[in-house]
């Protein structure tokens, strides 16, 4: 990603630390909490300011923010201890660093692409761990300028990511959602 990245995501969050209240985390989370566990270790992949990763820590799972901000992750820091949660936040740029060690019980990545992280996600799974996932596809620039096409993922292309990879396909969906945008939603879980 580089510093041009980590500054743009810093100053993003700095205008974020003006609002109100904590944003909601996705919806896809709610949608799939009866699948999640109640312990264990979990991962928010790019998770900046923690909207899911508090989602997370509030469903009983020791949870870790990892980003490339430290105005996120310390916005994150901050909405945990007001809320009374444990949250580990790590500072780290995905795009350079080995990805963060496991094994983790829960990796959620969302609205962060690295196609070549599949391999070192599902790597870092616990077995039986689980892996959820949601992107934007390139059926959503039918609606919405932005994120641009190399962020988004062409139909079935997530699929075809996982396919080589030791994980079973537990849920994925690819329409348009109440959020308004396309998007490719995946639960997966690690055998064992």
């Amino acid at each position: 990603m580089g510093r041009f990245d980590r500054d743009k995501w810093d100053e993003r969050y700095r205008a974020r630390r003006l609002e109100p209240r904590s944003p909601q985390a996705s919806s896809w989370l709610d949608d799939i909490t009866d699948a999640l566990p109640r312990t264990g270790r979990a991962l928010d992949v790019a998770g900046g300011a923690g909207r899911n990763g508090l989602w997370l820590a509030r469903h009983g799972l020791d949870t870790t923010v990892a980003d490339v901000s430290p105005v996120g992750l310390a916005l994150a820091a901050e909405r945990a201890e007001a809320e009374g949660l444990r949250l580990h936040t790590l500072e780290v740029d995905l795009a350079e660093a080995p990805f963060p060690a496991g094994p983790w019980d829960v990796i959620a990545s969302f609205l962060y692409l690295q196609r070549a992280l599949f391999p070192a996600m599902v790597d870092a799974l616990s077995p039986g761990g689980w892996l959820v996932f949601l992107q934007p596809t390139v059926t959503n620039l039918e609606r919405h300028a932005k994120p641009p096409r190399r962020f988004l993922l062409e139909p079935g292309e997530l699929a075809a990511l996982l396919a080589p990879l030791p994980i079973e396909i537990v849920r994925l969906e690819e329409a348009w959602h109440a959020s308004g945008h396309h998007e490719a939603r995946l639960l997966a879980r690690r055998p064992g």
